[in-house]
């Protein structure tokens, strides 16, 4: 019992403080490997998510979290946006690169790197800048008549925060 005692006081005293910041991923799903590195592992989440959804959209997920992060948005957001609007863009005009119902699908984008840009700009710009803080407040300009949009752009961001590392593509 002794020994046990002086084990246990020995191990305490040695090891180092863990701080609860290395334990849990914080919400933009970067993981602290140290004091001064971080690992991000939004990309692959989103790319096997994507795959997982049959997305054409798998290829951009880079592009994707790139522009949320230079727009200060959600990095689910568009994606999640892509499923209400088009099954992740399984339901599209052909060609058009507008997985978003952008002008309600009568919208051509050039490519799938322009339509990720201008959605994400224009979200910041003429919706976040001027007051729509909220998936509510985005919902009502975004797609007005729905009383559902918000409830499954969330829906679809919280899937994609609970989707698995490990998942076999």
């Amino acid at each position: 019992m002794k020994i046990l005692i002086v084990f246990l006081t020995l191990f305490f005293l040695l090891a180092e403080p863990v701080s609860a910041e290395y334990l849990v991923a914080e919400q933009s799903a970067q993981i602290k490997v140290n004091e001064n590195e971080t690992y991000d592992n939004r990309n692959t989440i989103l790319k096997k998510y994507l795959i997982s959804k049959n997305s054409p959209l798998a290829d951009y997920s880079e592009q994707i979290i790139y522009s949320s992060d230079k727009y200060e948005l959600d990095w689910r957001l568009i994606p999640a946006i892509t499923g209400v609007e088009s099954g992740f863009g399984n339901h599209m005009p052909k060609d058009s690169y507008n997985a978003y119902g952008w002008a309600n699908g009568a919208y051509s984008f050039n490519s799938w790197n322009e339509s990720i840009e201008i959605v994400t700009k224009t979200l910041r710009e003429k919706y976040k800048d001027k007051g729509a803080q909220s998936l509510s407040q985005i919902g009502r300009i975004y797609a007005p008549p729905s009383s559902t949009w918000s409830y499954k752009v969330k829906s679809f961001m919280d899937d994609i925060s609970q989707f698995p590392l490990d998942y076999t593509i």
